[in-house]
């Protein structure tokens, strides 16, 4: 299960698998999303990035929990992951324009990537051979990349919000753990098992996810100087990746695991979810279409969900979405 949340991606096709067949992807929205503004923002020519979803009956259902899309922190532009002529790379679109989208990275394999909080850099993993390597790049002009790290299996980077530390996930063997490279001394540290780090505005404290015994994923909170750790959304049925914090700290926006129910046929689905940042109260389903929802990121300004998703489209084509966030 878990070298899938690392590698996959597909372009702009649709994934016909089990009990795919009933998904009418032409639709925007369904019953249970009524009065929900979803807005689409890239077209079918801006090739975006697909997660791959499992659904094989030989195997468990899992997804790609990377992050493929971010917003600047100026929140005037959003960079998205773009499969082209057998490369994916960053590509930027500025919002609230009908423009063409701007490439930000020459490269042939980008798996994920996220915003430095100032919007200078951007920081990325990307498939080379038998490794995974982490990058930074200017996030406005050139292709110039730095190295960060090499020869291992390393993913999912992010910058810490005073900027001193780059986090990202590291599979050794069968474990997955978060790592920290600290940006002035470039020594690397090993904190604790887990994928899909998200700082806080604390330096000390990030989410993350985890695979349990169970072999269900849950969201955890890890404060890094006191040791504490804590489960915050976990279920016995369902899995949750992908944990994003809003702008004001207050939520949590992630990817969830979900089931749809007709005649002769049950079909597992990822949607969007959202709780409060303590993981106690109000735990909230957002999207409930039976195309498969993904990567989901905050708005700066907190009121809306930026995502990726086949809904709209016949062909199941993948696009960023935006929904108002309401509570």
């Amino acid at each position: 299960m878990k070298k899938l949340f690392i590698i996959l991606l597909v372009g702009c096709v649709s994934l016909v698998e089990v009990c795919a067949q009933s998904v009418d992807y032409s639709v925007v929205s369904v019953n249970e999303e009524t009065g929900i503004n979803f807005v689409q923002i890239t077209q079918a020519n801006d090739y975006v990035c697909m997660p791959i979803v499992n659904r094989s009956k030989k195997g468990p259902f899992n997804w790609l929990s990377n992050r493929i899309i971010d917003i600047s922190p100026d929140g005037e532009k959003i960079a998205y992951l773009s499969a082209r002529n057998n490369t994916t790379n960053i590509f930027i679109k500025e919002l609230g324009r009908q423009s063409g989208s701007v490439q930000r990275t020459n490269r042939q394999a980008v798996l994920d990537f996220t915003y430095s909080p100032d919007g200078k850099q951007i920081v990325f993993s990307e498939n080379r051979g038998n490794a995974h390597q982490i990058f930074t790049t200017d996030a406005n002009v050139g292709y110039v990349c730095r190295q960060v790290t090499s020869a291992s299996q390393d993913y999912s980077p992010c910058y810490t919000s005073d900027m001193s530390q780059i986090l990202f996930a590291r599979m050794e063997g069968q474990g997955i753990s978060i790592w920290g490279h600290e940006v002035k001394t470039n020594i690397l540290s090993s904190y604790t098992s887990g994928m899909n780090p998200c700082p806080t505005a604390d330096g000390n404290v990030f989410l993350c996810t985890r695979v349990n015994g169970n072999n269900r994923s849950e969201i955890w909170k890890i404060n890094g100087q006191t040791g504490v750790e804590e489960c915050i959304v976990t279920d016995p049925f369902r899995s949750f990746t992908t944990p994003v914090l809003s702008p004001d700290g207050e939520w949590i926006v992630f990817v969830g695991e979900s089931e749809i129910a007709g005649p002769g046929f049950t079909y597992k689905n990822t949607d969007i979810y959202a709780c409060r940042v303590d993981g106690t109260s109000q735990l909230m389903q957002l999207t409930y279409h039976a195309a498969d929802d993904l990567s989901p990121v905050w708005s700066r300004d907190g009121e809306y969900i930026y995502f990726i998703s086949q809904r709209g489209n016949a062909a199941g084509t993948a696009n960023i979405w935006r929904m108002p966030f309401t509570y």
